[in-house]
């Protein structure tokens, strides 16, 4: 991909020369990414990861919660965007928590394993973040449906989780990053636990199929929502940007519908 080229993602962001903008853009902001089966977005999740911890931000944390892939497996796709994750994390500016094993009893709030004791271990990584002056924490899910079937399927107590680490945003100036698969709910399900994590969401980023299905040279496309953006006079509105993207090995291109030829 051509450095130079206008990332796509990073102007609906607000994320272009992010070393020149303080603080964080997404500071106190909760990320919400949706995709699809045949179409998945943890490409952002790894952009978005490669930014919070790029050499401009030095002060910086991220907390990553890991619920779908082992930390080699993030490692290495790190890699070749230019980011070492392992050298991050024995820098204390990554940590990693395994949960790919892990479940969360109903009520079982003395359990260690607990949504209450992670939040718990999360607060505490915040506030000493916090303490040591770092500029900003970004909290990571990697994904929210498997962190649902550690929870027994209990809506309700993984909403409950989301809303305290929100909580996190306004007390720190933390971001809050959540992926989630939005087509493997029934159409029951779907609007109640949809529209909740849609409500909660400052910005919501939808990685979707092309209209016209499958191409060799287009992957999807994005939808990105940036709520209540700042207009310079005082007042906010909504930003809606749609583009279309190609997943390549060490990267991923952005670009308008039909300037590809």
């Amino acid at each position: 991909m051509d450095q130079r080229a206008p990332n796509l993602l990073d102007e609906a962001l607000g994320l272009v020369d992010e070393e020149k903008t303080k603080p964080w853009p997404l500071s106190s902001r909760v990320v919400l990414v949706e995709d699809r089966v045949e179409t998945s977005g943890a490409f952002v999740l790894h952009h978005l990861l490669k930014r919070a911890l790029s050499p401009h931000s030095s002060n910086d944390v991220v907390v990553f919660l890991a619920f779908s892939q082992p930390f080699s497996h993030y490692d290495r796709i790190l890699r070749k965007l230019g980011c070492n994750l392992t050298a991050q994390r024995e820098n204390n500016r990554f940590f990693f928590l395994d949960l790919l094993m892990s479940e969360f009893p109903d009520g079982d709030e003395g359990n260690n394993d607990g949504l209450v004791a992670l939040y718990g271990k999360i607060e505490k990584v915040v506030s000493t973040s916090f303490q040591e002056n770092k500029k900003c924490i970004t909290i990571v899910i990697d994904d929210f449906s498997l962190m649902e079937v550690a929870a027994n399927g209990a809506t309700n107590y993984v909403l409950d989780f989301l809303r305290y680490c929100r909580t996190l945003t306004s007390a720190f100036g933390c971001s809050l990053v959540v992926l989630n698969h939005e087509d493997i709910y029934s159409s029951i399900e779907r609007p109640a636990l949809i529209l909740q994590m849609e409500y909660l969401a400052d910005i919501l980023i939808k990685a979707e199929p092309l209209a016209t299905g499958l191409a060799t040279d287009v992957h999807g496309q994005l939808t990105v929502l940036n709520k209540e953006i700042q207009d310079g006079q005082g007042s906010s509105r909504n930003k809606i940007c749609n583009f279309h993207f190609r997943v390549k090995e060490n990267g991923v291109e952005y670009f308008y519908p039909g300037s590809k030829t």
